[in-house]
């Protein structure tokens, strides 16, 4: 039995299951009623934690596949500490979010607003902007979206460093050390690249926000909880970084009162980073080959380390 756990939106690509499954469809909010019985649950719905809600009715379930890299949302104790296998989307969103960062480096560093503003009022006014090449990135998260980002970034003569779990040399950051104060004190960009994990949750505190240069630019492709929003908002609000990029936020969505989209020289947008045309189709597509090696047997793809929270870069 395959169960897909949809939202709104609903995968249409996957009847060539059919003939080797029975399938069923359900909206996160009704996954109680189907749960039972299913051995195979694909969670395209990445954000609803509906899964906890109904574990005790998971009687049959042996493998979980999150439509996403981050699979914080889904995972839980029960979840971790059973035999149910669980993987994610790794391969799909990398490039896509790493040139989401060079674009938001290049609009910081060539202030693409100003001109924009300037064009509005029909003001033809030069100015001077930044190079990016020579300047350094911090990357905290040395995972695979981590790691895309630090070779788009070598590629245009920027200069790369890792925060990791552990230090090491490594050919894609040169170098990936684990305090991430002293990581991010030189530092013309901060990108933050981690999964959410109980480890994770709340790194970029006050402290670090205080160790960043202020002409420094926080860049967040992670998760929203990665940041104390209210130390990030006050730091904004004294200077004491040049500004921020976040693709997501602690709270999601942002509701329409929250101080963060009057900031200064803060750039929003709505979790999109990855979202090329065509990702859905490439999800189910994935999503669809993984089933195929679950039924003949073989290894599945992108197997995420429950116990740390995500798919190490040896797995699939």
């Amino acid at each position: 039995m395959v169960t897909v756990q949809h939202g709104e939106s609903v995968p249409a690509q996957l009847d060539s299951i059919s003939a080797a499954a029975e399938l069923r469809m359900v909206p996160s909010s009704r996954l109680g009623e189907a749960i039972a019985g299913t051995d195979v649950l694909f969670v395209y719905d990445f954000s609803s934690p509906a899964l906890a809600t109904v574990w005790s009715d998971a009687d049959a379930l042996r493998w979980v596949q999150v439509a996403a890299i981050g699979v914080d949302a889904v995972l839980f104790d029960g979840l971790i500490d059973s035999d149910v296998v669980v993987t994610n989307s790794r391969g799909i969103f990398e490039e896509p979010i790493a040139e989401y960062v060079l674009g938001q480096i290049l609009a910081f560093a060539k202030d693409f607003r100003r001109s924009w503003d300037a064009q509005a009022a029909k003001r033809w006014q030069h100015f001077d902007t930044e190079p990016i090449a020579g300047s350094s990135v911090t990357i905290v998260g040395p995972g695979p979206v981590g790691r895309a980002v630090a070779r788009l970034l070598h590629a245009v003569g920027m200069s790369v460093r890792g925060v990791g779990r552990s230090a090491r040399d490594d050919p894609d950051f040169g170098v990936i050390t684990t305090d991430v104060v002293d990581a991010v004190a030189d530092a013309d960009y901060v990108v933050l690249a981690a999964p959410l994990t109980p480890e994770t949750r709340g790194m970029v505190d006050a402290a670090v926000l205080a160790s960043m240069r202020p002409t420094a630019r926080l860049i967040n492709v992670g998760r929203g909880e990665l940041v104390d929003t209210d130390a990030l908002v006050t730091a904004l609000r004294d200077g004491a970084i040049a500004g921020a990029a976040l693709d997501v936020v602690d709270p999601e969505p942002l509701p329409p009162n929250h101080p963060l989209w009057s900031a200064p020289n803060v750039r929003l947008t709505p979790h999109n980073s990855g979202d090329v045309k065509g990702w859905r189709n490439m999800l189910q597509q994935q999503f669809i080959t993984n089933f195929q090696r679950y039924v003949a047997g073989q290894p599945l793809h992108n197997v995420v380390d429950k116990g740390h929270g995500y798919a190490p870069s040896g797995t699939g």
